[in-house]
């Protein structure tokens, strides 16, 4: 192959972005970072004990990541439930009303700009292969193709895990021995930039901005979660 060949022609050239993964595994990362980041400042800023503030930022992590799974699972299998209605819907009105659903794609097409005489002729081959004519009327009336679906277990999957992970760096300098909540903080801070820059891979957008945007947004959180620790005054165990 070479290496002149358009980029077109290849399969592997656009990313997946129907995999189902991607959104709930960026929500994820950024949700438990935020989250712990937030609940650590809160806390040490009420002036409790490391003690008390590990145990806050587990019960956070554990807690956040569970909630974020099932909610992953439940949003993601509800709308493939709606879609499977959906098209099941418009499977009937195939079988029942073929030559009005024939002409709904015509005159879709015709409003794009399609010659009128095309756009019947291409209706009338579809009538032809039900199966491919249900593809298309999914596609052109509802938004959606009926056979790239996410997987709510996927998503339910890359929620948990990466709900975890970020939740687990604002964590760690505690969990090995360090007890001082600004690098607790300086830790998450680092955490959030990095996952902000990860992200701008995927985006192709720079990933100093959009590492600077999640950091800004991240500690913007933080803050208004000391400021309310600080102000209610908690001191000592708990």
């Amino acid at each position: 192959m070479t290496a002149d060949r358009p980029a077109a022609i290849h399969s592997d050239h656009h990313a997946d972005v129907s995999g189902g993964w991607l959104r709930p595994a960026v929500f994820g990362a950024m949700d438990g970072l935020v989250t712990n980041i937030a609940l650590i400042a809160g806390v040490g800023g009420g002036g409790v004990s490391s003690r008390n503030i590990v145990l806050t930022g587990v019960a956070g992590l554990v807690a956040g990541a569970i909630s974020m799974g099932l909610g992953e699972y439940t949003s993601v299998r509800t709308q493939n439930e709606q879609v499977a209605a959906e098209v099941a819907k418009e499977r009937r009105e195939l079988e029942r009303f073929p030559e009005a659903e024939a002409r709904e794609l015509v005159s879709l097409w015709t409003k794009r700009g399609l010659p009128r005489h095309l756009a019947e002729q291409v209706a009338d081959i579809l009538k032809r292969n039900p199966d491919e004519a249900l593809r298309v009327h999914a596609r052109e009336e509802l938004g959606v193709d009926p056979d790239e679906r996410p997987s709510p277990w996927v998503a339910a999957g890359s929620s948990f895990v990466c709900f975890s992970v970020g939740a687990l760096v604002p964590l760690a300098t505690y969990l090995v021995g360090f007890d001082a909540l600004w690098l607790a903080l300086a830790v998450g801070g680092v955490g959030l930039f990095v996952a902000g820059a990860l992200v701008a891979r995927f985006t192709n957008r720079s990933w100093l901005g959009s590492g600077l945007r999640q950091l800004l947004l991240g500690a913007a959180a933080a803050a208004a979660t000391y400021a309310i620790g600080s102000l209610i005054g908690v001191t000592g165990p708990l």
